[in-house]
């Protein structure tokens, strides 16, 4: 990881220390004012799991610090993925509960009660400090996600990445909770519960996709994306680079992601009659490692001809 990128890493730190303040705060506030209102229930418990990705970044990159030994020979990367799915299972666990705890409520006929409070001897609907106050906290988590997202992909860190896309929709679940409280307010009980229903399935939909990408990643499928919408696109350059050296005949890489970090396992024939010397496979070695900060761990296997295993090539080759 070069400088560069260490800016940006801890730039990315400040913004999560910066997250946890922000949603701390609003916890609280959702929490004083919620009552008995599904919609704002749902709503403090998506703030309360919002809290979950930051911490896990920040544990994550305390851990990604430590150096390579005998017991974990490729380094401490792997932190990120394990965070990742840490805070999908709390994601997709608090999500279901909450969407069966509220279609509960809608099949039980709950009329929740929102009364008044009287503030400097005027009496008002509680229900507008519910509304006061999922407008004013609603736009951080989404200029924070915003930035985050851009953060994410210069560190290629999907805990990052979720983060930044939870904060960014916030705006959907404050939409939600407010028409669920207006809907109390002019007699559709049945709205807090309904506002309730859809927080808890977007809750839902953040787990089952930050699962998915997950468990991707523990299980070495092909390195992808930082949003896992396709295969990374360095598994091709680590082909191209090879296939570019006049002694290569043919080539095919074996990428995994770590982390932050790509481990690469480089397969080439050489053409017939060739023996390359350890100074090419030196200069090859170098010349992968510099196509990005990414490529942080090369193997690079001469061999007579490809083995069988390696006989596909990347998605992106194709």
């Amino acid at each position: 990881m070069g400088e560069q990128q260490r800016e940006t890493l801890r730039r990315a730190i400040r913004l999560e220390w910066i997250t946890i303040a922000w949603m701390s705060a609003t916890v609280v506030l959702v929490g004083l004012v919620a009552g008995q209102s599904q919609a704002m229930r749902a709503a403090w418990a998506e703030d309360a799991l919002s809290l979950l990705p930051p911490i896990a970044f920040l544990v994550a990159t305390r851990f990604i610090r430590c150096p390579s030994s005998r017991s974990h020979p490729y380094g401490h990367h792997r932190a990120i993925g394990v965070a990742h799915q840490v805070a999908a299972l709390a994601l997709l666990g608090m999500g279901t509960y909450l969407a069966i705890s509220s279609a509960m409520g809608l099949i039980r006929v709950e009329r929740p009660p929102v009364g008044l409070m009287v503030i400097f001897g005027q009496p008002i609907w509680t229900g507008w400090l519910m509304i006061a106050v999922m407008v004013v906290t609603s736009p951080g988590p989404v200029v924070l996600g915003r930035m985050k997202k851009r953060l994410a992909e210069d560190l290629h860190d999907k805990v990052l990445s979720a983060d930044g896309d939870m904060g960014s929709a916030d705006w959907r679940t404050a939409i939600a909770t407010v028409v669920g409280v207006l809907g109390i307010g002019i007699g559709w009980w049945w709205a807090d519960a309904v506002a309730a229903i859809i927080v808890s399935v977007s809750i839902i939909k953040d787990g089952v996709h930050n699962l998915w990408s997950a468990i991707a990643g523990l299980t070495d499928t092909e390195a992808r994306t930082v949003d896992g919408s396709e295969p990374h696109p360095l598994t091709l350059e680590v082909e191209q680079r090879a296939l570019a050296e006049p002694w290569v005949a043919d080539a095919s890489a074996r990428v995994r992601d770590l982390g932050h970090v790509l481990h690469v396992e480089l397969f080439m024939a050489p053409h017939a009659g060739t023996t390359p010397q350890l100074e090419q496979l030196e200069a090859l070695h170098r010349r992968v490692c510099e196509l990005d900060w990414k490529v942080d761990d090369v193997v690079v296997v001469p061999c007579s001809e490809l083995p069988s295993s390696q006989t596909f090539r990347s998605t992106l080759r194709d």
